[in-house]
């Protein structure tokens, strides 16, 4: 089973065909909405949208556990997860679609990991490639299929949020290696990990980061907000596209250690 997990500009698809809505209630709490069955060229999927239907959750505040743990219970063995990113790197404009290969994680006092409380075992997962190397391959084939151009590496660095960055952490976050920059990138990447998912990421690029390319002195929201309105039905056909492809069997167990 496929799960999509749309962000900031994709609170649902307009492509999926309904079938219904299910509350669900984990061991960590609710997940951000409840979970939406349904279908993309005739192919079971579920959506989530990781900020709620109304997009009221910030990045901080985004219950990643409840979101991974209700979709591990209902079978899900595939995320494929829209995270919506500011460009670092100049020739990462707004309009651009990045597929990343790493993360570094800049987040604090999240919920990170199901491995915690007392009485509870240490785990320590293999986090070498973050993303799955095979569902990424699957976002880019996609893409290619209805000649999207996308960029099919990346260093996503993932910060706290709600507030953007400032144009010297950005250059501190160039100088580590990051090529983009988002708020929620992690735990969710690591909490599918902890649970066998293969997880992989494509990011719409809203705007250059703080700092870079035309928002050298400022950032502005508006901008951004219409930079996604363009964007993300894009997006939507590209995840048609990978539901049709590759049709998701449940029963399939990726053979790849580094996919879950």
């Amino acid at each position: 089973m496929l799960a999509i997990i749309g962000g900031t500009g994709l609170t649902q698809l307009d492509n999926l065909k309904i079938t219904k809505r299910l509350i669900v209630r984990t061991p960590y709490g609710e997940p951000s909405q409840p979970l939406i069955f349904g279908e993309i060229a005739d192919r079971e999927v579920i959506f989530l949208a990781r900020h709620g239907r109304g997009h009221t959750i910030p990045p901080h505040e985004v219950n990643y556990r409840a979101n991974i743990s209700a979709l591990h219970l209902h079978g899900v063995t595939e995320i494929a997860a829209v995270a919506t990113v500011g460009g670092i790197s100049a020739d990462l404009s707004a309009g651009k679609l990045v597929i990343p290969h790493q993360i570094i994680d800049y987040t604090y006092a999240r919920k990170s990991t199901f491995h915690d409380g007392i009485g509870q075992p240490v785990k320590h997962i293999d986090f070498t490639e973050p993303y799955c190397p095979n569902l990424r391959a699957k976002w880019k084939r996609a893409a290619e299929a209805i000649s999207e151009k996308v960029i099919d590496y990346g260093v996503y660095a993932a910060t706290q949020g709600p507030r953007l960055e400032t144009a010297a952490e950005i250059i501190r976050l160039e100088r580590d290696g990051a090529t983009v920059v988002g708020m929620t990138g992690m735990p969710e990447a690591a909490l599918a990990r902890e649970l066998g998912i293969s997880y992989a990421a494509i990011c719409p690029v809203a705007n250059y980061a703080a700092g870079k390319g035309d928002n050298l002195h400022a950032i502005h929201y508006e901008e951004i907000i219409a930079n996604l309105n363009l964007t993300m039905e894009r997006v939507r056909n590209i995840i048609a596209e990978l539901v049709k492809q590759n049709g998701f069997n449940p029963d399939v167990v990726p053979v790849n250690t580094q996919c879950g």
